[in-house]
């Protein structure tokens, strides 16, 4: 099929057909967006024959780019072998078995179950189910309530929104009364004037204030990204996860690490958990779990929490038609593989992270940066129109907008999230690629400078 040919045509049925996820629906309506045809390495194409290099890795997923053939191959084979069944009711497939032992070898010793869904917003609806389910057989089921944070992303699903803390999901749908939100670790945000250390453990303690609040003996878990990724890549203060290991630890609070985004490398270590010294009961993943080629997501349980579910019995009433699929399972397996029998993660945090993180810094003596910041293989560059004030570059985020625009013209796909520019190239990506989007990025900048006459 000649794809350039066909592009009118394609762009009006999406446009006519398709409703698209966190897009204004009348909008792309009338103007439509980017129609993708293929992928290779580390550069995605549309329609238009438009190259790009990904410094999103999908939607941050495709951690190893979009040529690894023995994924494609082992999801092949096992479509002509077994390409579903389910695994309710006692029944099990050889890939899900194999890959929930793969996820139990990557993991700390602690982690020794998982259980799968298709995504991770339904692992986090998972969780509460858990989390509920460990504390009713304990004779406890007051103990409900969650603790999340402003800004987080845990996912779409009326569960996960509510664990999530961004304002806009939440204006458009009633959530679960029993979630409850505390302040972000987002320094430059929230806390600039104070010494970064300072302000890491004031809102960390947050969680201890709320927790009295709420009532010890009611409160059930806190979650949160080790960094969070849609709200911005934000980079918690040194001092902040130690502090809230304490009070988690003190206070009889569950942790649950919510790691779809941190997971497989991103930050330097298999999972961002690692990286920070957390010790979760509970680890939420998918993404990159299959590279992106498949949809699969899951939660890693500890034997804190398995010991309870297993020595009580009892149906868990919980699961998912698609859970353990052997297609997605089979792709999982063939990631880890690679993962786990080549120094790609060793060689993006050794190497290539470092690289990329130093190149970024430079930008912040760019008129319109107000921050880089940063850790491992994602990182965001904040817009300001002042150093000074931090003054926002434009109302309603239309400065990080249009720079974002200008980069995808120029061949690099990046995303804004509020007044930030956010990236998080794939791991393989070598130093003169991680060049190529920061001068592409600088380009874009460039642009916005003169644009707002800065």
């Amino acid at each position: 099929m000649n794809m350039q040919a066909n592009n009118g045509n394609l762009q009006r049925l999406d446009q006519s057909h398709h409703l698209h996820p966190f897009t204004d629906f009348r909008d792309y309506a009338q103007h439509g967006g980017r129609i993708f045809s293929r992928a290779e390495h580390i550069y995605i194409y549309d329609s238009n024959g438009h190259k790009m290099l990904d410094g999103m890795s999908g939607l941050w997923c495709c951690n190893l780019g979009y040529s690894q053939q023995s994924i494609v191959d082992a999801v092949t084979e096992q479509m002509q072998q077994l390409p579903y069944y389910n695994n309710f009711f006692q029944c099990s497939n050889q890939p899900a078995i194999e890959l929930a032992k793969a996820l139990v070898d990557v993991t700390e010793d602690r982690f020794n179950h998982v259980f799968f869904t298709n995504s991770g917003s339904e692992a986090n609806d998972t969780n509460l189910r858990l989390v509920s389910r460990y504390y009713q057989l304990q004779g406890r089921p007051e103990k409900k309530h969650i603790i999340s944070r402003k800004n987080a992303y845990h996912g779409s699903t009326i569960a996960a929104a509510s664990l999530g803390g961004m304002s806009g999901m939440h204006e458009q749908t009633n959530g679960l009364d029993y979630i409850h939100h505390i302040e972000q670790p987002h320094w430059f945000e929230v806390g600039p004037d104070e010494d970064p250390d300072a302000f890491g453990l004031r809102v960390a303690r947050q969680l201890e204030d709320k927790i009295d609040e709420l009532g010890e003996s009611n409160v059930a878990a806190f979650i949160a990204e080790p960094v969070q990724g849609a709200g911005g890549v934000i980079i918690p203060p040194d001092s902040y996860w130690p502090e809230v290991q304490r009070i988690c630890d003190e206070r009889d609070i569950l942790l649950i690490a919510d790691e779809v985004i941190c997971g497989f490398g991103r930050t330097g270590q298999w999972f961002g958990s690692q990286t920070y010294g957390i010790k979760p009961d509970l680890m939420t993943f998918a993404k990159a779990v299959t590279n992106g080629y498949q949809p699969l997501g899951g939660v890693m349980v500890s034997d804190k929490i398995t010991d309870v579910l297993l020595n009580h019995g009892g149906e868990f009433s919980h699961g998912l038609t698609y859970s353990g699929h052997p297609a997605a399972t089979a792709a999982g397996l063939a990631t880890l593989k690679i993962l786990r029998e080549s120094n790609i993660i060793a060689n993006a945090a050794d190497n290539v992270a470092p690289h990329f993180q130093a190149r970024l810094k430079e930008l912040e003596a760019h008129p319109i940066v107000g921050q880089v910041r940063g850790r491992g293989m994602f990182a965001a560059v904040e817009l300001v129109s002042d150093k000074t004030s931090r003054e926002k570059l434009a109302p309603e985020s239309a400065g990080a907008v249009f720079c974002r625009n200008t980069a995808n013209n120029l061949g690099l796909m990046v995303r804004q999230t509020g007044n930030a520019m956010i990236m998080a190239p794939p791991l393989i990506c070598n130093t003169g690629e991680i060049d190529a989007l920061v001068d592409m990025l600088s380009q874009a900048l460039d642009a916005t400078a003169k644009h707002y006459g800065i």
